[in-house]
């Protein structure tokens, strides 16, 4: 079977049967929320944002979207990124795909990821996008995260004045 946006949430799994279990401090509703997905979903999730040419510069291929911004994750900093993640104008109730590596992919509530952005942070890079690819972010293995987007959009001064290494 061809895994497919029509297709894909027929490709959950049980949470208890996925690999990755950074999420121990979710509350049971929250957890109910997560959609994590099968291997066969998670590479047709890897190979979508390969074949798209997403990743091709880093953080984003040059001229993919017309506004790039960013924020540096510190450790004390988290009620900071949690309101500029939210200040991506995202709806709360959009389902997200989130993709670590080929085998490791979830879909999650918006609302769910900014609220424990930092569960989902645990290692490497994470990129998380919806199936338009109008927008998209990348959590790098640096704490940094940039958010690409086509939309209208004005890049925020949060972070300014701080390092990084795009």
């Amino acid at each position: 079977m061809t895994v497919d946006f029509g297709n894909i949430y027929d490709h959950i799994i049980p949470l208890n049967d996925w690999g990755l279990k950074y999420y121990d401090d979710l509350p049971q509703s929250h957890l109910e929320q997560l959609k994590p997905l099968d291997k066969i979903a998670s590479t047709f999730l890897w190979n979508y944002i390969l074949d798209s040419t997403l990743h091709d510069d880093v953080p984003f291929k040059t001229d993919f979207f017309k506004t790039i911004d960013k924020a540096k994750i510190y450790p004390d900093n988290k009620q900071e990124i949690k309101k500029w993640l939210y200040h991506r104008g995202l709806p709360f109730d959009k389902q997200v795909f989130l993709s670590w590596q080929p085998n490791d992919a979830m879909i999650v509530p918006w609302k769910i990821f900014i609220k424990y952005f930092d569960s989902f942070n645990y290692s490497g890079d994470l990129t998380i996008i919806d199936q338009s690819l109008t927008w998209a972010l990348l959590f790098y293995h640096e704490s940094e995260i940039y958010f690409g987007t086509n939309n209208d959009y004005t890049a925020s001064n949060d972070f300014a004045d701080h390092q990084f290494i795009w």
